[in-house]
């Protein structure tokens, strides 16, 4: 299943670039997510937690840097996770690249997704795996330009402490353990936007 999404970083690509690459500074960002241990520079555990109504699920992988090209600015992760409760697996590879916009920077993200198992039933529909997939990036887009806003006010804050003297750019306080990400509102906003194609697909049929 290939799933393809963008979001954007009111930041430089070469200041982006950086700040995607250092997963312990980003990963409070990411809806659900938990890391658990960095094992290198390139390679790192982590937990993912979704509720789907009735239904929690939890992942637990690893994920991978196996390409990394900073001319180009463009990388490749490959991950792989399997449910807690041994109802299945996930395998992603997910390929990020980064282009220079007027207001910062475009994050061009795809994914290739293999589910397997009793999960594998929630990826049936490929335009419902792909509408909450935007969401999460949507999520966790907003939730890294709040951190960097933060950090830019503390910074600044410090600075003038200081006597104007530039310090060093604070990293976030640990974040606390992740809740599931809510499938309750995202499959209503699924489900909203299943309806906004199904109209629109009849309009332009008349």
């Amino acid at each position: 299943m290939e799933i393809k999404n963008s979001f954007e970083v009111a930041r430089p690509p070469a200041e982006t670039w950086n700040i995607l690459l250092d997963i312990e500074r980003i990963a409070p960002c990411m809806p659900g997510a938990e890391l658990t241990q960095v094992v290198d520079p390139r390679t790192y555990k982590g937990k993912v937690s979704v509720r789907l109504g009735p239904v929690a699920l939890a992942f637990v992988g690893t994920a991978t840097f196996d390409e990394i090209d900073e001319a180009s600015r463009r990388a490749r992760v490959k991950a792989q996770g399997t449910d807690q409760k041994g109802r299945g697996g996930a395998n992603a590879i997910v390929t990020f690249a980064l282009e220079p916009i007027a207001s910062g920077t475009r994050v061009n993200v795809s994914t290739n997704l293999n589910l397997s198992g009793s999960v594998a039933q929630y990826g049936r529909g490929s335009g419902m795996i792909q509408d909450v997939a935007t969401q999460l990036i949507g999520q966790f887009a907003k939730s890294l330009q709040a951190m960097l806003a933060a950090q830019e006010t503390t910074a600044a804050a410090t600075s003038s402490e200081s006597g104007g003297q530039a310090p060093a750019i604070p990293r976030p306080a640990p974040a606390p353990a992740a809740k599931p990400i809510s499938g309750f509102s995202l499959m209503l906003r699924v489900l909203w936007n299943a309806i906004r194609r199904l109209f629109s697909g009849g309009r332009r049929a008349n």
